[in-house]
């Protein structure tokens, strides 16, 4: 049976304190220092109000601790808050390493969920509660925004780039999904739900709705539709083999991390950033693929880090 829709305002996630904290906490210092300054406004003009007569007025003074007072005191303040949200800045761009992946595509006008294991959903995601989820998200046309106001996130999603997101569901239940960036003519009906689900509920969700093939298998498909495997394992390109995750020495000295970004733009743009030890030979696949497809591809690749880190486990036992 499906779930009563939530409310925005419930807090749903492990962000849901941390930011709604700090957005208490700024507006009561507003709130507080707007009826000070007003508040400083009103009595003044009405006690140095102008009266009849000549009246002279005293001479002023110099306070210079006063001055010192509220231009630290401020200023303090200012730091906190900037302090304070940078941790949580910091901590929002760096999942737990465990994250269970979830790949969300959006584009005009819809979202277009894939799990791991091949299941596949429209404007729905499904996640379950206590574990970290992150999101791999990318878009298809324009720039759109993946938010839920119950978990206090959101995210641009840009078309030629990566964005991620991550979240731990804290709340069994329904909440709203929102597109929070204008994104065309039928913007508002850019919307969908996040189903929060007990772990085992979840598990049994998912196994009821695998097409058969994970993302994996899927990009293990295209990898050999598009015979990747006459150069990347053949010494004529580098191999993929334990590639997610490490460092890459390029041509020019560098040295950059394979992530997802990193292979996305490997298969788009090949000859953006060369391997050291090698030429730029491979042909870009621009307008070939679909984005879906370079997320399954990614997700290969990623899958062979893995396949390398479980020998190399075997072989020290």
């Amino acid at each position: 049976m499906t779930p009563e829709p939530s409310s925005n305002f419930t807090q749903a996630s492990s962000w849901a304190t941390d930011w709604q904290n700090l957005f208490y906490f700024e507006v009561g210092i507003v709130v507080f220092f707007s009826i000070l300054i007003f508040g400083a406004i009103i009595y003044l003009g009405v006690k140095y109000r102008r009266r009849p007569g000549d009246e002279v007025p005293s001479p002023t003074k110099d306070y210079l601790l006063l001055e010192i007072t509220w231009t630290v005191i401020p200023a303090g303040i200012c730091v906190m808050m900037f302090l304070w949200g940078t941790a949580l800045f910091v901590r929002n761009v760096l999942p737990p390493a465990l994250s269970t992946e979830i790949f969300v595509l959006g584009k005009q006008w819809m979202w277009e969920v894939q799990y791991p294991n091949g299941r596949r959903d429209i404007n729905e995601l499904h996640v379950p509660v206590g574990v970290p989820i992150k999101l791999i998200m990318a878009s298809q046309d324009v720039i759109h925004d993946f938010a839920i106001p119950a978990f206090r996130i959101k995210k641009d999603v840009v078309p030629g780039h990566y964005t991620t997101e991550w979240f731990t569901a804290t709340k069994p239940g329904r909440y709203h999904l929102f597109c929070d960036q204008y994104c065309g003519t039928s913007h508002s009906a850019m919307v969908g739900w996040i189903t929060v689900m007990e772990p085992a509920a979840y598990a049994e969700w998912l196994s009821r709705g695998g097409t058969g093939k994970s993302l994996a298998e899927a990009g293990a498909d295209l990898y050999r539709q598009y015979a990747c495997s006459t150069c990347h394992e053949t010494g004529r390109g580098p191999s993929f083999v334990g590639l997610y995750g490490s460092p890459v020495k390029l041509n020019n000295g560098q040295t950059v991390v394979a992530d997802d970004g990193y292979i996305r733009e490997s298969i788009l743009n090949p000859s953006a950033k060369i391997v050291a030890g090698y030429t730029p030979t491979m042909p870009t696949f621009q307008g070939q693929l679909q984005e879906e497809q370079i997320l399954q591809l990614t997700a290969y690749v990623k899958s062979l880090a893995k396949r390398e880190g479980e020998g190399k486990k075997a072989a020290k036992q």
